[in-house]
């Protein structure tokens, strides 16, 4: 079913072309990632489907009847109202009753209610029992939990930045909606909860459409891709992976075109040159024919970020942590923690938010004292810090003036000295954006100017805290490549996934507590380590051996009378067998991305197979949602079989 048709719509920004005449539609089974360089107008093509926003041109249909919700990158909120007010700040009648709810139940509960609120809040229960919202409210709880919100009466003002957008998610999550629009949904959330967040997306109904810089939840969420580039949109179906190899396609083809464009004028250009006699009896169609070629231009080449930054020598020592603790509010954040950073360390920080991976960052960056224990640096150590927050940028500056603070001229990788206007040019700042006020830039073009000022100072030790926050696709790529061959150490925080694999050799796991765990490998080498420590059985493939889940029972209400806790037949034969269907899932998972990577560029069958991949996927989250129902049960079985 149709959800929503664009035809034909332009915008622009100022004098720029964000994108002109382009036309596509969101059907009900799709999910979306529009991908593009910072700047192309990505937020704003999401704000026009969203209904926020107008084209200057060209229309917007949208279904009969049909809803659409919007998560913004920046939400706004009431600053005095709960959680859970916001979380059901919508229009519906079921979101007003569930506001009337709580609103209620908080004052009650808190001993601040008048003499008629006890009965306004039996009649709003009989109202929800008649929409069937328990279970909404059931679910915004259990969404606000997995996503690390657990004070549903907290008073919106008084949490971070990054909860409030956790908190604008879950609302996104819970509204009612045909069409779930959402912006860089995954900032601000740990590796965790994005792989929770991959699993429930898997599994919504509706349509989906989002910008997103994480690549890994692109190819596990995604089944098209819309691509920003040049103010025209390029649709491919598959997730990110297909989209590579489809895009490489399309450009490969672009250029023969070209070539046999530049053939053919060659050609004609020949004969037209031709003495007076031939000019004569030229045709004139022919004529005509070479003018109109002539005048087809070839697109522009997309720009590319050059991330060539000279840097200076850097010795044998680099940054020596001798059992360094750091305290908040006398938890340990960090706590004993050492390690010798080597010259060519590539280390990736990771961990839950709140477990220390900022606060250990800084640390090493001499940017924090230590409560205890030391941190020394080589003589020659010069460090590039660059902030999560970003908190040192002056919005009414503009952008060459706040290069300029660190240098009027800047070296290159190969020797050469640049003025900052061109070397601004090099990170994507054309002359007429230089002057621009800060303030002015997109998120993603303030992320890049704080990345140039962090390597201005040929820095020889790179600490990155959250880099990839707001960076577009293509500059993450540049970045990668650039830390790649980077000849010094690179540390950085970040929650992307694909990023760290790229990146990083080693994985500190900010584990809670103060403790940092160090790992070997990547991050896909972190992750199934920390698995196989996790691991409640040796053989995932072998069923554990039977328990006897026979209780001697529990007590309910003021009742002594002993009550027999047990499986079903049903689920007792489920949870012998569950372990195996996990095992056959998952071999059947690898067997389809075993095919998809040798099919090549056979589109068809690639369709296919990842068609096939994504119904396993859900179907092996499915099975994993259930095995832990199963294991809990069991384990209250157990529990009331030998109370203590």
């Amino acid at each position: 079913m149709n959800i929503l048709s664009a035809s034909e719509i332009s915008k622009s920004y100022g004098e720029k072309t964000l994108f002109d005449q382009i036309t596509f539609g969101i059907d009900g089974g799709d999910r979306i990632g529009l991908i593009g360089v910072n700047g192309a107008g990505k937020s704003t093509l999401l704000k026009i489907v969203a209904g926020l926003d107008s084209p200057e041109s060209g229309t917007v249909t949208l279904g009969s009847r049909l809803t659409v919700h919007y998560l913004p990158q920046e939400p706004v909120f009431d600053a005095e109202g709960t959680v859970l007010d916001q979380v059901f700040n919508g229009d519906l009648p079921v979101m007003r009753l569930l506001r009337a709810y709580e609103q209620v139940l908080s004052s009650v509960e808190a001993g601040r209610h008048s003499e008629g609120d006890e009965a306004t809040l039996i009649a709003l229960q009989a109202q929800l029992d008649e929409q069937g919202a328990w279970q909404l409210e059931h679910e915004a709880k259990t969404i606000l939990t997995q996503l690390g919100i657990f004070d549903y009466q907290a008073k919106v003002g008084t949490l971070s930045g990054g909860q409030r957008k956790r908190v604008a998610l879950a609302r996104a999550l819970i509204q009612p909606s045909d069409l779930l629009v959402l912006d860089e949904p995954t900032n601000h959330i740990d590796n965790e909860r994005v792989a929770w967040l991959e699993s429930y997306l898997q599994k919504r109904s509706g349509a989906l459409f989002m910008v997103t810089h994480d690549r890994y939840f692109l190819d596990r969420v995604v089944n098209r891709i819309f691509e920003l580039e040049r103010a025209k949109l390029f649709q491919y179906v598959g997730n990110y992976d297909t989209f590579l190899q489809t895009k490489l396609e399309r450009e490969e083809q672009a250029l023969a075109s070209e070539e046999k464009r530049q053939n053919f004028l060659r050609n004609e250009l020949e004969w037209i040159k031709r003495g007076p006699k031939a000019r004569g009896t030229k045709q004139k169609a022919r004529t005509e024919r070479y003018y109109e070629i002539l005048e087809r231009r070839p697109s522009e080449a997309a720009q590319t970020l050059d991330v060539s930054i000279a840097r200076s020598r850097l010795g044998n020592k680099v940054i020596e942590l001798d059992h360094v603790t750091k305290h908040f509010d006398e938890v340990a954040v960090v706590d004993e923690f050492s390690y010798i950073v080597l010259r060519g360390d590539r280390i990736g920080i990771v961990g839950s938010n709140g477990s220390g991976k900022s606060t250990l960052l800084k640390l090493m960056a001499d940017r924090l004292p230590p409560d205890s224990g030391s941190v020394s640096f080589g003589s020659t150590v010069k460090i590039g810090y660059f902030s999560q927050e970003h908190e040192e940028l002056n919005g009414s500056q503009r952008a060459i003036e706040y290069i300029r603070e660190s240098a009027e001229y800047i070296g290159t990788a190969d020797g050469e000295m640049v003025s900052v206007s061109q070397m601004l040019e090099r990170f994507l700042f054309p002359a007429s954006l230089q002057w621009t006020p800060i303030n002015k830039l997109s998120g993603g073009e303030k992320r890049r100017l704080a990345l140039l000022k962090t390597l201005v100072s040929a820095p020889n030790v790179l600490l990155l805290d959250e880099p990839t926050n707001d960076l577009d696709i293509p500059t993450l790529t540049v970045l990668e490549a650039f830390l790649a061959d980077f000849r010094g150490a690179v540390i950085v925080v970040s929650h992307d996934r694909y990023f760290l694999d790229n990146v990083v050799e080693k994985v500190f796991d900010c584990t809670g507590g103060g403790r940092v765990s160090v790992y070997t490998g990547n991050y896909s080498d972190y992750a199934a380590k920390r698995a196989d420590d996790q691991t409640e059985f040796a053989d995932p493939a072998s069923p554990p051996a039977k328990r006897e889940l026979r209780s001697v029972g529990s007590t309910r209400g003021e009742s002594k009378e002993r009550v027999t806790l047990k499986f079903t037949y049903k689920e007792q034969k489920e949870y012998d067998e569950i372990e195996g269907r996990i095992a056959e899932a998952d071999a059947a998972l690898a067997e389809v991305s075993r095919q998809m990577e040798q099919t090549g560029v056979d589109v068809g069958r690639l369709q296919g197979l990842f068609a096939e991949q994504q119904s396993l996927e859900a179907r092996l989250s499915e099975l994993f949602d259930r095995w832990a129902y199963l294991s809990e049960r069991a384990e209250e079985i157990e529990r009331s079989r030998n109370p203590k």
